[in-house]
């Protein structure tokens, strides 16, 4: 008799212990292993809260080169660990500690609890919507915390122009190593240094110096409004206040965007006899500060991942013009058309082209703790005028990173084809 009581406690025990690991309609999540798992995967500011209404995640994507590959990786592991029991589940993701989207599904929050739901990535909306949850968790400590840790980027530069008859083309390649931190939420320090491979363009170009130095701060703002505000030494010999914004209409297809800056012309160094003697010694003027702008909008084609856009735009020589931009997104790259007419310049004011942005390898890479990566831009490209103008309508870049792949990069309607896709 003690012996079938013995066999019958231990099946009890055993029972009981896979009821509470593996309860009917799936397994429970723990929320604190699910985290460490997502820092073991590379990402970094990772938390997690709940309420009554859903479970929110929050993380920031360092270590897949393509955003939509790695939340793909990141909505696996959490529906693999088990999703929460009669509440909605969401993933909010980061941008240097800013929210930018979030991914959500709810079936389970309309779900009956005694039936195992099977879910999938088709089950998870994306979108700039964070949802009510986002107050639980954006003072929560972090873990794997972003702040303070340096990345050493190098930026591949390749130009070249037709100006001419002696030769078809001039050729400028450079690698231009940039040291980027983020000193606290939403800010990045950008030290860059231009290091000339090859050079026909001139003495000028020949010389190691000093790239973009600025210091730039992001905010999220309600109504899905985005805004970025830098200040430094630009490219293109600018330096001063670039500031931009963007604004997503709740139709994510369209969108508006502006950008105002305030800059005037300097340039590293000092030359004598086509030597630049102090190419650390910075020369400006305030006599020309000028204001620039573009404003304008666009709409996305999902089906074809293409974007259309449009902005009125006041160039550096204070000319004023339109451009209208075609792009077309795929997994790798971005290619794109323009056209443009400018005031002033050649060709009656038109003017177009192409232009491209290709992502790098190595595609995966994570930091360890705070020892500095050393790393490719996520992309690289150029853009070909094929009006062949020099002079009037052009702009300048505040941050080498700024490119259309970049701009994309955070796209809801773009990350769910990647999700789906890859």
């Amino acid at each position: 008799m003690g012996r079938k009581i013995w066999k019958s406690m231990c099946k009890s025990a055993v029972l009981a212990f896979f009821v509470a690991l593996f309860p009917i309609g799936g397994f429970c999540q723990d929320p604190e292993v699910v985290t460490d798992s997502l820092v073991t995967l590379g990402f970094e500011n990772v938390c997690w809260g709940e309420d009554d209404n859903e479970r929110v995640y929050v993380v920031e994507n360092i270590a897949y080169r393509l955003n939509g590959v790695g939340l793909g990786k990141a909505i696996d592991l959490i529906q693999k660990s088990g999703m929460p029991e009669g509440k909605g589940c969401r993933l909010i993701v980061l941008d240097n500690n800013v929210p930018k989207i979030s991914l959500y599904c709810g079936i389970n929050a309309q779900a009956d609890t005694t039936e195992t739901v099977e879910i999938t990535r088709e089950d998870w909306d994306v979108s700039y919507d964070l949802g009510e949850s986002w107050e639980l968790v954006k003072k929560q400590k972090k873990k794997n915390s972003s702040l303070f840790k340096v990345d050493v980027v190098v930026y591949p530069e390749f130009s070249f122009r037709n100006i001419k008859i002696s030769r078809m083309y001039d050729f400028l390649i450079n690698l231009s190593p940039a040291v980027e931190v983020s000193l606290w939420k939403g800010s990045k320090f950008t030290a860059q240094l231009i290091i000339p491979v090859y050079n026909n363009y001139g003495y000028k170009y020949g010389s190691v110096r000093p790239g973009n130095i600025s210091l730039s701060q992001t905010f999220r703002l309600p109504y899905n409004i985005f805004l970025t505000g830098t200040v430094g030494f630009f490219n293109n010999n600018r330096w001063g206040v670039d500031v931009d914004a963007d604004y997503h209409f709740k139709n994510e297809r369209f969108y508006l965007d502006a950008r105002l800056s305030y800059t005037g012309y300097g340039e590293w160094g000092e030359y004598k006899n086509g030597v630049n003697i102090h190419p650390f010694k910075y020369g400006c003027t305030t006599k020309d500060m000028r204001f620039t702008f573009s404003i304008g909008g666009g709409y996305y084609w999902a089906k074809f991942n293409t974007q259309v856009a449009l902005h009125a735009e006041r160039y550096l020589l204070g000319e004023y013009g339109g451009r209208l931009d075609i792009i077309r997104h795929f997994k790798y790259c971005s290619i794109g058309l323009y056209g443009m007419i400018v005031q002033y310049a050649g060709n009656d004011g038109i003017n177009g082209g192409f232009r491209f942005q290709v992502n790098l390898p190595p595609y995966r890479y994570k930091r360890t703790k705070h020892i500095p990566r050393v790393l490719p831009s996520r992309n690289m490209g150029f853009a070909y005028n094929a009006g062949n103008e020099f002079k009037y309508g052009k702009g300048f870049k505040s941050l080498p990173s700024n490119n259309i792949a970049e701009e994309n990069r955070f796209n809801p309607l773009f990350i769910k084809q990647q999700l789906l896709n890859f």
